[in-house]
């Protein structure tokens, strides 16, 4: 969580925009998203980045949205050596963009009015000179908190309102909402989390990722009804063999899953994916869009390592990637697992 002192700013009813601490990072569109990264990574607590384009303001980009992005279709290598204005079309449709003489009563209305989905979205403040910068919703919530006039008569008019969209929020949070399992975003924290607990424990982290065999052929026979029942049954299997409540199924975007597997070793992780493989079999469900493949299948890349403090979770992220392409040249309807070990 986010430790703001706000003591020293004496904030009042009146108290504006500008009287708050803005994240004024700004990218063209043009840099790499392998460098945005860097940009997130060595700024752990800043909400997003300002896009340029010829110095003129083109959007945002929230540490969020970024990180949700770093998935399929592009793969992680390609994705930090293609520019931002290639990767994904960037729009102002969403954004709050505010003054920064506005009052932080009239900012914390208008970012809470938000639908809940972008309730975590920084806002967009710009001054007099067209300069713009971001503001963390978070700090606009505690500076409002601080404004007790505001807070005793805005608490009664929202209470139940905030109660709903926090219920909302928090789902949209951590559950893919088609399969039901968890999002990329609990993922990230997730793998996060056990990297740190396993470095210091020095046991091995699996991480197993899985991709449905030629999903698209089968969407395109089907239909997106179908492909999306597709997937939901994929999420199920996973969900039944990796059922340890210190595992982690998640969708790691589109039609590709993700196992999180602390303390499991290579063998372990080998078990667990011919598991997987062998139950999705099993249900025989048809795939009518290929003469060369009956039944829905995946592919499966794993790895498993004794994680390092000074290394990064994404390394380990890499490898299983490296490892699912070579299970998807090698014919499919297979795993491949490895070990730094």
């Amino acid at each position: 969580m986010l430790m703001i002192n706000y003591s020293q700013l004496n904030l009042d009813l009146n108290s504006t925009l500008k009287d708050l601490e803005l994240d004024d990072v700004t990218v063209d569109i043009s840099c790499l998203g392998g460098r945005v990264y860097q940009i997130f990574e060595q700024n752990p607590i800043l909400s997003g980045v300002i896009l340029q384009d010829r110095q003129q303001f083109f959007g945002m980009i929230s540490r969020q949205r970024f990180l949700e992005k770093l998935s399929r279709p592009y793969g992680l290598e390609l994705f930090f050596n293609r520019a931002i204005a290639n990767l994904y079309k960037v729009t102002q449709q969403d954004l709050l963009i505010l003054s920064d003489n506005t009052s932080i009563v009239e900012a914390a209305q208008q970012a809470i009015e938000r639908p809940s989905q972008l309730l975590y979205e920084p806002l967009v403040i710009h001054n007099e000179q067209q300069q713009y910068k971001l503001l963390d919703t978070q700090k606009l919530l505690i500076a409002q908190s601080q404004i007790h006039q505001f807070v005793a008569n805005l608490l009664k008019q929202t209470t139940q309102k905030l109660k709903a969209a926090n219920i909302e929020l928090s789902q949209l949070a951590s559950i893919d909402g088609l399969t039901q399992i968890a999002n990329r975003r609990r993922f990230d924290e997730y793998l996060e989390i056990q990297w740190h607990k396993l470095s210091l424990q020095q046991e091995p982290l699996g991480l197993l990722l899985c991709d449905v065999d030629r999903f698209k052929a089968y969407n395109d026979y089907y239909g997106h009804q179908a492909g999306d029942d597709c997937l939901q049954k994929v999420a199920q299997v996973l969900k039944e063999v990796a059922s340890d409540p210190d595992y982690l199924v998640a969708r790691y975007g589109g039609e590709e899953f993700a196992v999180i597997l602390p303390g499991v070793t290579l063998t372990q992780s080998q078990i667990i994916a011919e598991c997987i493989c062998d139950r999705l079999r099993a249900l025989k469900i048809l795939h009518g869009g290929l003469s060369c493949q009956r039944y829905v299948t995946v592919s499966i890349g794993g790895m498993s390592m004794i994680p390092n403090r000074e290394d990064s979770p994404l390394n380990l992220v890499l490898k299983a990637d490296r490892l699912l392409y070579q299970a998807k040249r090698h014919g499919r309807d297979r795993f491949i697992i490895n070990s730094d070990q």
